[in-house]
């Protein structure tokens, strides 16, 4: 079996999906063989002679990639001119992102290529080692912050000088997922005074254990998915937390908003009303502005300034640390493949009785196996 990696088009994507270290973890024997293309990791320090020296075949041209490996391996999506190189039956992987890239989806649908999208990977104990989702989430919850301090005008942890006391900033983080939590942890390593909220009521003792306070609001019966998702709110739910949330954000110095609803777009938490009554100098970073915002106002990747408050629309802010942020997608993929990899009489295939793979698979032998996704691009 022929797993390829290639170097990803997006200009805005600074992550990569191997590193050299998880290669001979991957290739489960010895006909296996892993194809990188040349310079695959050079942006990140790692050389050609690295990935040879681990047991990969360096090639010249993304082109003879697609079309002599089995499986083809992307952090983000594919592109039209790389799929039409690629004969019926291969396999893709990658962040296909397929709620939102329909016409991506018809044509790997089309070509009757395999895709396995890496969104859909279960949020189950056993999965975890894979969970692209939550790896990522934990590195973006950690930037939210920094990024945070670097336009706060103010230092976020207290200090006591013989010029005076400096209280701590107030940090408010709306979602306690794993961005959440990373974004809790690292704002009270910083000294800020922290309060998170969320609607799942069973993540207050989550929350206090790092220290942070948890703001209460009763929504009526929460919970969440089966994959691990805070479920959708009603609007009248929505309604009564953003009204709750108001006295929380007024408050503070720093706002963070994670919520997001995976294949929708994202709800409005913070209107603009509620962004009238904060500090002047307070900042808003909202991690959900890819898929539409948690801020009313938010634009990705810009910083709006209404009246003295400052709304960041952040882009997937584990683009900021490549470097770790490609070591864990890259032990992500490491564990995905050795899970589904199964090998018969000397050779290696993908085993499509996998649990693992069941779940990520949207689209087999030309056919959408997602129903979400079906009825998303119109079928």
């Amino acid at each position: 079996m022929i797993i390829g990696f290639l170097s990803e088009k997006d200009t805005l994507e600074t992550r990569i999906a191997l590193i050299p270290e998880h290669i001979k973890k991957i290739k489960k024997n010895e006909n296996d063989k892993i194809y990188v293309e040349s310079g695959y990791g050079e942006k990140l320090g790692f050389t050609n002679g690295e990935y040879e020296k681990n047991g990969a075949t360096i090639v010249k041209t993304a082109k003879e990639i697609i079309e002599t490996a089995d499986c083809i391996i992307k952090v983000g999506k594919f592109y039209n001119e790389e799929l039409e190189l690629m004969k019926k039956g291969k396999l893709v992987i990658g962040m296909l992102n397929p709620y939102f890239e329909t016409e991506l989806i018809k044509n790997i649908k089309t070509r009757k290529i395999d895709a396995f999208s890496l969104e859909f990977i279960p949020r189950t104990t056993y999965a975890q080692k894979m969970d692209i989702l939550s790896s990522q989430a934990s590195i973006a919850g950690y930037g939210a912050v920094i990024q945070a301090s670097m336009h706060n005008q103010k230092i976020l942890p207290m200090m006591m000088t013989p010029a005076g006391t400096i209280n701590p900033s107030k940090v408010f983080i709306i979602g306690v997922g794993v961005a959440g939590l990373q974004a809790i942890a690292t704002a009270k390593r910083l000294g800020a005074r922290v309060e998170a909220f969320d609607t799942r009521p069973a993540v207050e003792e989550q929350v206090k254990s790092l220290g942070a306070k948890f703001v209460k609001i009763d929504l009526g019966e929460m919970g969440e998915s089966k994959a691990g998702y805070a479920v959708e709110l009603t609007k009248e739910q929505l309604q009564l937390q953003q009204k709750e949330m108001e006295k929380a954000c007024i408050t503070s110095d720093v706002v963070i908003t994670t919520a997001k609803l995976f294949g929708k777009k994202a709800p409005i938490l913070i209107t603009k009303d509620v962004v009238s009554k904060m500090k002047k100098g307070s900042i808003i970073i909202d991690l959900a502005a890819e898929t539409g915002g948690n801020v009313e106002g938010s634009i990705l990747n810009e910083i709006v300034d209404v009246n003295g408050v400052k709304i960041v629309g952040c882009d997937d802010l584990a683009r900021m640390y490549p470097i770790h942020s490609s070591q864990m997608f890259s032990g992500n993929i490491k564990s995905l493949l050795e899970d589904i990899i199964k090998v018969e009489d000397g050779k290696s295939s993908i085993n499509y009785e996998n649990e693992i793979v069941k779940a990520g698979l949207i689209i087999k032998n030309g056919e959408i196996t997602n129903n979400g996704i079906k009825e998303k691009v119109g079928e």
